[in-house]
């Protein structure tokens, strides 16, 4: 199958592109630089590179068009203009979907977890509820799967806000950085609230078998680990740097975590019985707290 895969170079996409060709796939990946591009070759021969982003729209639709199946990665990490962000994926993720229409080619679009009502098992098939800046995401997952009716394979797989590994750019990596520079690691108020987590290279082994055998209008969840308490998870840092654990009153937040705060107070467990059931996926990579102790080092 010949797969147009986005955000190839990224923490995600390294692990997917060497899976994609290990079970003999051949992969067109989007790249947004010279130094993009180096990087997705490092990860195997034949792959083909499309220069461009995912805001070069007419790019994304000849790349889809031309290809067996579509994942889509790439999203733009700027936490300071979030919303913004989704806008720009939800038309990027439009455009490959439209070109792709009425071909029942399949289509994996990468979404979040944390898309249930507080104190609920989130499951695959479950009831969405979200409010804010989580809605937009999830409204773009909406769009996505409605294209089971409009002959397109589309499918979606939800990263929890944990996807842990050497090398992690996004929130492990940040909230160790902010327990660095104020010398102290934080969890909000009594660090009840669990974060669902997955190592990079599980995550890489499912979104394969997603494009592989995924049902349409379907959802899967990248979850090994249901939840893991955010209190352990700052105790973790803390022991990692040697530095205090302390909690932060909820009001006080963003003192310590900035915009950040408001990734770190949500939360909630997800389960990934469905996937592993339906899809024969099996985590077998390392735990997040000791992915920590071992690979979050300076």
């Amino acid at each position: 199958m010949k797969v147009f895969v986005t955000g190839a170079s990224g923490f995600v996409g390294t692990a997917v592109v060497p899976e994609l060709l290990k079970a003999g796939h051949k992969v067109v990946a989007l790249a947004r630089s010279d130094e993009a591009a180096l990087k997705i070759n490092k990860l195997g021969s034949g792959i083909e590179i499309v220069k461009g982003t995912i805001q070069d729209l007419d790019v994304l639709e000849k790349a889809a068009a031309a290809s067996d199946g579509v994942i889509h990665l790439g999203f733009i990490h700027d936490f300071s203009k979030y919303e913004e962000s989704c806008l720009i994926d939800r038309k990027a993720t439009v455009a490959m979907l439209d070109a792709l229409k009425g071909t029942n080619k399949p289509y994996v679009q990468t979404s979040v977890c944390l898309v249930f009502a507080p104190g609920t098992l989130g499951i695959e098939t479950g009831v969405k509820h979200t409010s804010g800046a989580g809605t937009l995401r999830s409204d773009t997952e909406d769009i996505v799967l409605s294209y089971k009716d409009k002959g397109v394979r589309a499918t979606s797989v939800r990263l929890p806000p944990s996807v842990h590994g050497k090398g992690d750019p996004n929130f492990i990596t940040t909230l160790v950085k902010i327990a660095g520079g104020t010398g102290k690691s934080g969890y909000i108020d009594a660090g009840a609230n669990v974060w669902p987590a997955v190592a990079r290279l599980d995550a890489g082994r499912l979104f394969k078998l997603v494009l592989e055998k995924g049902h349409a209008g379907s959802a899967y969840h990248a979850v090994a680990e249901e939840g893991v308490k955010t209190k352990d998870i700052a105790g973790t840092i803390g022991q990692l740097l040697k530095v205090p654990v302390v909690s932060i009153e909820g009001t006080k937040a963003s003192e310590q975590f900035g915009g950040f705060a408001f990734f770190y107070s949500h939360g909630g467990q997800v389960s990934s019985k469905i996937t592993r059931e339906q899809l024969g996926w099996q985590p077998t990579e390392i735990s997040l707290l000791d992915d920590i102790l071992t690979n979050y080092g300076a």
